[in-house]
């Protein structure tokens, strides 16, 4: 299977591409040796080879998960610009 020019000016003008002649030659050659690469993987035989999700093995790097202290509740209020009761203090965002 090969695409004609006229394929390659009919896409074009669907991605609203301005091509020169010399432009839409190439494209239609690189397009065609697209193709012959595609036929050319569909000739492969897979038969009897397993499956993959990926092409390569992906293992999840995650830290583990161990419990440490964190801040005490005067650290982390420390900086905050107003507290209540040992809360923050926020402005209001939703108005009943």
């Amino acid at each position: 299977m090969s695409i004609s020019l006229d394929e390659v000016r009919h896409v074009a003008k669907l991605a609203r591409l301005e091509l020169s002649e010399a432009e839409m030659m190439t494209f239609q050659g690189q397009l065609n040796a697209l193709l012959g690469h595609f036929e050319d993987i569909q000739g492969l035989n897979v038969e009897g080879l397993p499956a993959k999700p990926h092409a390569v093995a992906l293992k999840n790097v995650l830290a583990d998960d161990i419990a440490r202290v964190g801040l005490t509740r005067e650290a982390a209020l420390k900086n905050s610009a107003e507290t209540k009761a040992g809360l923050f203090i926020v402005p209001t965002i939703i108005e009943e």
